[in-house]
């Protein structure tokens, strides 16, 4: 099933080229219907994986196929590039970060419905590759295979960024994204390059197992911690992430909050701790330090922000270095945590860019001062961005909620004066949240600024809907991921430290 998903995807991107007619505006619209339906397809069929899927079992679910391949005098034989190829499965974690996925892209590809973008065909088919190498990145078995559909997905964001980006600093945005990204990859690499040659295997499974020296494991480490920091992002390299946001069409901003900045994440979770784990508990006090600090700094830069999406943007990363406490607190309670903030901030900041976007294309700009009183005139509008807000906050029957408490739970067993710190940044989330929910909804009208009475659309909301019932359905059921992941992370050792 999981090879049905990404063989779906890559015949849409075969067959999309060859959208032709007379008539412009017809091929665009023949692009969106079929992209909706693929991607729509996609989810359907990741949602039977997850009806399907063995939570008892710890091993690897929905394997492609078996690593025997025949060649024509009908020898069995075993290779590594047969191995390589068949090296993608799903388990109790990457099963929801498939399901993120492919939930979120249709919901992006519906934001075009009603806009005129120039190359809306191409426009769908670079979401449509974003969509097809995530699936492969998150359930790639390989670290080769990791490697390669975690630098790919670069490919159509920087495209996406710089051809359908909102201003003239779009192809700047494009190539900060670019070139941290470059900078990350290019020590992931080397670690991925040594680690065959010590090894002999890039297996996650096998590398997991290997006892590689304390010495060695350090430096590794430090290239593999800064080339995820990157995704994440941690502070200092977080410069890039503001500028794509503010430059990306909504549903690039969309992408980038919702399932980019999980790479990073992930790849902590899937590739740090488990081959690492002894440079991992000594680097412990840098990496608490530095999450510390971005969640702190990231916080209160915030709050001076008064363009829209750096607001998001920059709440964004304080939310993730609370991830990232979780997954280096080294317990059960924090790891599962960490997954499912991820998984809660992948909704709720997808439904912020998503509201951003809305008002954006009313009002055409972006900055706080010129918004007041939407209530008045868009009371849709305010409920949706009342409720992803406190969800933003952490407030008490939303999916954050859920996973900052489980988080901080963790963090006592760790370190009580890193609990505190991060505590910190729950305060400060509730002051810009607050601040940016009255100053654009509350208040005098500013009707010299806002010309417009229009509330949502029908096709807004049926983006919007799905997000909220999600927000406040894990806020509500959070058992239904925290039983799936259960076994999986503490059968991989992931909280062992």
């Amino acid at each position: 099933m999981l090879l049905l998903i990404v063989m779906l995807l890559f015949c849409f991107i075969l067959i999309s080229p060859f959208f032709r007619a007379n008539d412009v505006l017809i091929v665009q619209k023949i692009s969106l219907k079929v992209g909706l339906l693929f991607s729509g397809l996609c989810f359907f069929i990741a949602s039977n994986i997850w009806l399907l899927f063995d939570r008892s079992s710890v091993k690897f679910q929905f394997l492609w196929t078996d690593t025997i391949f025949f060649d024509n005098s009908g020898i069995v034989y075993n290779s590594y590039l047969a191995n390589l190829l068949c090296s993608f499965g799903v388990d109790g974690i990457s099963i929801f970060f498939l399901l993120l996925t492919t939930f979120t892209v249709p919901l992006c590809l519906l934001t075009a419905w009603k806009q005129d973008f120039i190359q809306r065909k191409y426009f769908i088919l670079y979401f449509i590759l974003l969509e097809f190498f995530l699936v492969l990145a998150f359930t790639a078995l390989d670290l080769m295979l990791f490697f390669i559909f975690f630098e790919s997905i670069l490919i159509p964001m920087f495209f996406l960024i710089g051809i359908w980006g909102s201003k003239e600093r779009r192809v700047r945005a494009a190539f900060y994204l670019m070139l941290y990204t470059i900078a990350g990859s290019v020590l992931l690499f080397f670690v991925l390059i040594t680690l065959y040659f010590e090894v002999g295997s890039t297996s996650m499974c096998v590398l997991s197992k290997v006892v590689i020296s304390l010495e060695k494991q350090k430096l590794l480490w430090l290239f593999v911690y800064f080339a995820f920091s990157v995704k994440i992002p941690t502070i200092p390299v977080h410069i890039w992430l503001p500028e794509a946001h503010v430059e990306a069409p909504t549903a690039g901003s969309v992408i980038l909050a919702g399932l980019l900045l999980k790479l990073g994440g992930y790849g902590f979770i899937r590739v740090l701790l488990p081959i690492f784990s002894q440079a991992t508990i000594f680097f412990l006090p840098l990496v608490y330090t530095l999450s510390l600090i971005s969640i702190i700094y990231a916080s209160l830069t915030t709050i001076r922000q008064v363009d829209l999406k750096r607001i998001i943007a920059y709440s964004s990363i304080a939310h993730m270095n609370l991830v990232v406490l979780g997954i280096f607190s080294g317990n059960i309670q924090g790891v599962q945590g960490s997954i499912f903030l991820m998984l809660a901030h992948g909704v709720v900041s997808a439904a912020l860019f998503f509201l951003i976007g809305v008002v954006y294309d009313k009002y055409h700009t972006r900055l706080l001062q010129y918004y007041g009183g939407l209530v008045q005139t868009m009371p849709l509008f305010s409920v949706q961005l009342f409720i992803f807000s406190f969800a933003n906050i952490g407030a008490p029957g939303t999916c954050n909620f859920i996973g900052e408490l489980v988080v901080f739970v963790g963090l006592v067993d760790r370190n009580f004066f890193v609990l505190l710190i991060a505590l910190i940044g729950v305060v400060l989330s509730a002051v810009y949240s607050l601040f940016f929910l009255n100053r654009l909804v509350f208040g005098n009208l500013k009707t010299r600024y806002i010309y417009t009475w229009q509330d949502l659309t029908k096709v807004e909301l049926a983006i919007l809907l799905p997000l909220c019932f999600l927000t406040i359905f894990l806020g509500v059921c959070p058992n239904v991921i925290f039983d799936t992941t259960l076994s999986t992370v503490f059968y991989n050792g992931i909280c062992s430290l």
